[in-house]
This record gives structure tokens, C-alpha cells and sequence, in this order.
């Protein structure tokens, strides 16, 4: 893994910009940048998200079986500190957040060990948190 990584852009379909706002900066903290009237830019853990309007995202939500959970195939995220991993995962239980897949803990003992959390959106994008035990093993196979 590189030491100075780029910071990503990552546009999203949201159907209600106000409650999106309010998940983005109120709940997850995330800094506010340039708006319009359809469309805002938001720092998300140095990273570039872009939450644009729309009707309607009939997009299907397919999974995939990782570890015994079903996971959207469709999600983003941020691997995290560890700290700030249970941080996060507290406050959002503190908040009465609902979780698509609580707090646990992924590949228990072997390689790739981590913890993890997802979360929905207002408008039903996935959002997954996590941090490595060994975070050299980001990569590994």
C-alpha cells in the first residue's frame, strides 16, 4: 500500500438531498463543500462524494455471500483506524442507527482479519466501515 494515496470521487444517486445531508454531515460528520441546487459535494474522510438528485434509483441490490453474511455488491466505503473504527461503530449505536450488518468482526483468525459495519443511506445506498487487524494486510490474498 502506498503511503500517500490520491483521494477517490465517488458520485452517488440519492432521492432526497435534505435527508441526505442531514445522514452525510449530521450523522457521519462529513464536511459540507460546494452545492447546487441538485447535487452537494461533501468530504468524506478526505475523500471526494458527490450526492446527486434524483427521481427514482430503480438500480437492483444484488449480494454476495462473504463469510456468512450477504453483502450488497453494491456499496462503498472507508477502511478506518482501529480506534476510529469503534468509535464510529459506537456512536452509531449510540444514535440507534440501524445496521444492515452490525458491528463484528470478518475472517476471524486468518488472513484479512476485520472489523466491519454497514449502513444504509436515506436513499438505501450501502456504506461499509472497516479496519484491518494488521492493516498490512489490506491487500493480501
Amino acid at each position: 500500500m502506498t503511503e500517500s494515496l490520491r483521494p477517490f470521487h465517488l458520485a452517488l444517486p440519492v432521492t432526497d438531498l435534505v435527508k441526505a445531508e442531514a445522514f452525510y454531515c449530521g450523522l457521519l460528520a462529513c464536511e459540507k463543500g460546494r452545492t447546487a441546487s441538485r447535487w452537494i459535494d461533501l468530504n468524506f474522510y478526505g475523500h471526494q462524494v458527490t450526492l446527486h438528485l434524483v427521481d427514482s434509483d430503480d438500480a437492483l441490490a444484488p449480494t454476495n455471500p462473504v463469510d456468512g453474511d450477504s453483502v450488497p455488491a453494491r456499496h462503498f466505503g472507508i477502511v478506518l483506524e482501529m480506534d476510529d473504527w469503534r468509535r464510529l461503530a459506537a456512536r452509531l449505536e449510540e444514535m440507534g442507527s440501524e445496521f444492515l450488518l452490525s458491528p463484528r468482526i470478518r475472517f476471524e483468525g486468518e488472513i484479512g482479519e476485520q472489523a466491519t459495519l454497514f449502513i444504509l443511506d436515506p436513499s438505501g445506498n450501502a456504506l461499509e466501515f472497516k479496519s484491518f487487524s494488521n492493516p498490512a494486510q489490506l491487500f493480501a490474498n
